[in-house]
């Protein structure tokens, strides 16, 4: 796999392309800033960006908007944020799309999940860390959600199938139906969007209502 990265900070570039390198990966390219990053993305057109989501010149959301630009332009490039902080304003649209992942940096400590979750998101599909989710649905919220729903979609965001979700929460698979077909209706999600659904209902309704 193709791939550049967009961090500011050297030591964490320098080690996360050492590591993709050592699992046979070919780092392509890398950024410091937000501007940089588009620059190489698109002169490089690699299968995957990974992008940290504080990078210069402001250090704020930049990486999360360059992400964005190169999606624009380049929606052939599957794109992975990392970082420390959560920001939806831009990742609704991304996930939406698929071939989008946001994970916490610490879970590159655990290589072989990290590696999985990158392979998952270059063949087109999702990768929503847990704890960003957990972190965002615990603050106050005045959604339409009822609390179980809450949870039905908190492990829907983990990737859990409504099978796996009816043994967490010791439901039938019925009653979990019943539950995401309300979580999606209350979203405004249309029914027939398979695909990526759970990872969008979840970034909607932080987005709409967190």
């Amino acid at each position: 796999m193709r791939i550049v990265i967009g961090e500011d900070s050297a030591l964490f570039r320098e080690g996360l392309a050492s590591l993709l390198t050592h699992a046979g990966h070919d780092v392509v390219g890398k950024a410091a800033d937000a501007e940089t990053l588009v620059e190489v993305v698109a002169s490089e057109n690699p299968d995957l960006a990974v992008v940290d989501v504080r990078m210069p010149p402001e250090l704020k959301d930049d990486g999360a908007k360059a992400a964005r630009k190169i999606r624009e332009a380049q929606p052939e490039v599957a794109i992975v944020l990392l970082s420390q902080h959560i920001e939806t304003k831009h990742s609704v649209e991304l996930v939406s799309q698929g071939g989008f992942g946001y994970l916490l940096k610490d879970r590159v400590l655990d290589v072989d999940e990290f590696l999985e979750s990158i392979t998952r998101v270059a063949a087109g599909g999702s990768a929503l860390d847990p704890e960003v989710v957990g972190r965002l649905l615990g603050r106050p919220t005045t959604g339409a959600l009822t609390p179980r729903e809450r949870e039905v979609l908190g492990l829907m965001a983990e990737g859990c199938t409504n099978v796996a979700i009816a043994k967490r929460l010791w439901l039938t698979g019925r009653t979990v139906e019943t539950h995401v077909g309300s979580i999606m209706a209350k979203l405004g999600l249309a029914a027939n969007v398979e695909e990526h659904r759970r990872v969008l209902a979840v970034l909607t309704y932080l987005a709409e209502y967190g």
